[in-house]
Order: C-alpha cells, then sequence, then structure tokens
C-alpha cells in the first residue's frame, strides 16, 4: 500500500529544483560545512609526530580503532583534531535519551514540548563535553606511550591534546546543528556519512588492485559488487517497510455540526532501532582486540579472547548476532513506549476497531512491536553477518561492512526525503501564487 507521501513523492516536478532558491542555498550550506569536515581530518595535533603514529596506528588498527576511523574519516589514522569526531555527542544523545526513561524529572521535561527538549538538548551538550574531555586525556595518555609519538611528553601536550579535540568536537556538534537548522538533512548523521563516504574510493581502488596483482580474483570482486547492490537494494526496502496500525476515530460533534468518523494508520517500522545495535555490537565485540594489540603482554585471558573473537571466528558470529539481536530489542523498548501510545490514543478518542481502548491496546501494540522487531532483528544480523564472512575470507576493505553501507544507505534515504519534502513546499507555493494572480484577474 503506497502512503499519500509517497505518492507525492513520485509527482514531484523535478524541473522545479532549478527555481527552488531555497533548496538550493540550503544543498550549498550543507555541502560547505562538510567540505570544512573534511579539512579539519587533515589538520594533525599539535605536539606529536604524524609518520610515527601513523605507522604505529597501521600496526595495531585492528580493532575499536579501525571502527572510530572509519566513522571519523580517516581522522584517527592521522590523529587530527576531528579525532573524536561527532561520536562523544551521539553517545550522550544515546545516555540521555536512556535515562529520560528511567528519571522520572527527565520524563517530565520531555513531555513539556518545546521548552522542555531546549533543555535536555542542553544536558546533552554538558555531557558531551565531559565524555569529550574524558576521551581525550585517555587518547593523551595513551599517545605518550607509544614511543617516538610525542615530541615533548608532559601535562602541557596532555591539556593541550584535550583542549584541542574537545574543541574539536564542540566545533562539529556546532557544525551539525547548523547543517540541520539551515542546510538540507540531519547534521551529526551527515557528518558520519561523509566520514565513510570519503574512504569508498580509496577501498575500492585498494580492492581492485588486489584483484590485480591475483591476491582477490576476478569473480569474487565481481560477486562483491552485485552483492553490495543486492545489499543496498534490501536496506532501502526493510528501511521503508512499516506495520501499519489502523486507528478509528468516531463521529463527533463540534457545535451544530456533526464531524463523520475518520480513519487513519499508526505506522511501526520493522527496524525501529536504526544502526544502533550494528555499532554498540561492534564496539564492545572490538574492545578485547584493541585492549590485546595495544598490551605489551599478550598472554592471558585477554589475548585468549581476542583470539576467539576475531573476524570470521564461529564465536565472533554468534556473539556478534547475539549482541545485534539484544540491542536490537533493548532500544526498541527505550525509544517505543506502547502505554504511552495507547494512552495518547485514548485521548484523542482513537482505538484499533477489535481491541479495547487503554490496557489492551497497550498490549496489543506491545505484541505487534515484539514481532516486528524479531525481523528488524533478523535483517540487521543478516546484513551485518554476510559482509562479515567476507572480509575474514578474502581480507576486503573494512569499509564494505555491513554497518557501513547500513549507515550510508539510511541517511541517503532521510536527506532525499527532506530533498522531496522541500521541492513539495515549493511547487505548493508556486500553485497558491497562481491561484492568487488568478483570483485578482476575476
Amino acid at each position: 500500500m503506497v502512503s499519500a507521501a509517497e505518492q507525492l513523492a513520485a509527482n514531484v516536478n523535478w524541473s522545479a529544483f532549478g527555481k527552488a532558491e531555497e533548496l538550493k542555498k540550503r544543498i550549498w550550506f550543507t555541502l560547505g560545512a562538510l567540505i570544512v569536515f573534511r579539512l579539519g581530518t587533515y589538520i594533525p595535533l599539535p605536539g606529536i609526530d604524524p609518520a610515527a603514529f601513523e605507522a604505529n596506528f597501521t600496526n595495531h588498527k585492528q580493532g575499536v580503532l579501525e571502527l572510530f576511523n572509519m566513522f571519523a574519516g580517516g581522522a584517527v589514522q592521522r590523529m587530527a583534531i576531528f579525532a573524536l569526531n561527532i561520536m562523544p555527542y551521539i553517545s550522550a544523545s544515546i545516555i540521555i535519551q536512556l535515562l529520560t526513561s528511567v528519571i522520572p524529572t527527565l520524563e517530565a521535561l520531555k513531555k513539556e514540548g518545546e521548552s522542555g527538549r531546549k533543555v535536555i538538548n542542553q544536558y546533552t551538550r554538558y555531557l558531551t563535553v565531559v565524555l569529550a574531555a574524558f576521551q581525550a586525556y585517555g587518547i593523551a595518555v595513551g599517545l605518550e606511550s607509544q614511543q617516538g609519538v610525542v615530541t615533548d611528553p608532559g601535562w602541557f601536550f596532555r591539556v593541550s591534546t584535550v583542549l584541542t579535540l574537545l574543541g574539536g568536537t564542540m566545533f562539529l556538534m556546532w557544525l551539525g546543528e547548523q547543517i540541520t537548522s539551515r542546510g538540507i538533512g540531519n547534521g551529526s548523521s551527515l557528518i558520519i556519512f561523509a566520514g565513510i563516504v570519503a574512504a569508498f574510493p580509496s577501498a575500492i581502488i585498494n580492492t581492485l588492485e588486489l584483484g590485480r596483482q591475483g591476491a582477490i580474483s576476478t569473480g569474487l570482486i565481481i560477486a562483491v559488487l552485485v552483492m553490495s547492490v543486492g545489499v543496498i537494494a534490501f536496506i532501502v526496502f526493510m528501511e521503508r517497510a512499516q506495520r501499519r496500525l489502523l486507528i478509528t476515530y468516531p463521529k463527533r460533534q463540534q457545535g451544530n455540526k456533526v464531524y463523520e468518523g475518520q480513519t487513519s494508520f499508526l505506522p511501526l517500522k520493522l527496524n525501529t532501532a536504526g544502526v544502533i545495535p550494528p555499532i554498540f555490537a561492534s564496539s564492545l565485540l572490538l574492545l578485547p582486540t584493541t585492549i590485546a594489540n595495544f598490551s605489551q603482554n599478550q598472554s592471558g585471558i585477554v589475548a585468549l579472547f581476542s583470539s576467539y573473537l576475531a573476524h570470521g571466528r564461529p564465536l565472533y558470529m554468534v556473539a556478534y548476532v547475539g549482541l545485534i539481536v539484544f540491542f536490537a530489542f533493548f532500544y526498541t523498548a527505550i525509544v517505543f513506549n506502547p502505554v504511552e501510545t495507547a494512552d495518547n490514543l485514548k485521548k484523542h478518542g482513537g482505538f484499533i476497531p477489535g481491541i479495547r481502548p487503554g490496557e489492551r491496546t497497550a498490549q496489543y501494540i506491545d505484541t505487534i512491536l515484539m514481532r516486528i522487531t524479531v525481523i528488524g532483528a533478523a535483517y540487521l544480523a543478516v546484513i551485518c553477518l554476510l559482509p562479515e564472512m567476507l572480509i575474514s575470507y578474502a581480507a576486503l576493505p573494512f569499509y564494505f561492512g555491513g554497518t557501513s553501507l547500513l549507515i550510508v544507505v539510511s541517511v541517503t534515504m532521510d536527506t532525499v526525503a527532506q530533498v522531496l519534502g522541500h521541492l513539495q513546499a515549493h511547487q505548493y507555493e508556486g500553485l497558491v501564487k497562481k491561484a492568487k494572480l488568478r483570483g485578482r484577474r476575476k
């Protein structure tokens, strides 16, 4: 069933794009902001030897560092001022979102509307500063422990590193908010999107070079390209998939007028959790590998875990799928409250046909949400597991992973939807102006 929004999007006149001046300004502003972000990923931290750090990073790049380097667009490998990227802000947003469902004060602020949202956003910024400062200090101490990387170790280097990385994160947070308000798309998502996409050309070139050298067969390269196209199409289909619950509103009388009953739909996405489960699962599984790589003593339980949790190992695959499923259910339970949804429907007089309003409606929505979350978790597991098998089997670049493709496709779909929305608004404005001119002529 095609929604009204999708029907309108299909009828959008793309020739109106050249006349939509506001939309073009927003797109140019977004592109300019992303260029500024990319330039910042090439400015190294003061007080370090970039060549020595890159050589050390190459020897220890497996683990969480490789994941963060992908999100930062190579800034971690170059130890640039944007090495932390916007990840502390994303982490702070998720933590505040989780606390909102636990702390009554934050839950009350969430229900206050725009004023409460501003207060919650301010709390998120404060927590971002704390997380970024903590991570920056850990990076400074870690850099000093690497021989030949820091030119002048000491407290001056630690303080300057903390201030620089913290300033870079706060600047990216501000830049993301500017893109959201003055540009097109979600600013934070687009910054991560730009970092991943920037590494795609080099990953493709490296793969083709491996094929030329004979390390990878031509058939495998073609199979990877076909699989990538199929995975992208599958992601688009699943991200657009919804389970729509029919909502009926009875007749109502306002004054002397009687309004007929209306019907609408409550859309429930199959993948409510988005890209959060793969990111959390990857981060947790890659922690032992990261600790083992930077540890001087490779023996012990950490080295044992890192060997069993390597890419392609059975334990890694099982743990990866298990964590994805767990975080899919956990995050869905946090972001969607069936009881609150049922109460809102009851307040506005809406009900699901055949289901009693109130507690029975909440139980019904919770049952439907549980079933579609099973499908969504299975979809995430398949998307992330197949590329992991190829990475372990053929040593393909890390950027062909399911998490990166999922982020790129999701952000692209969201941005295109906003572009279509601006084009529709521009068309409506043109129709209104024509109608006014015709009315004046009459």
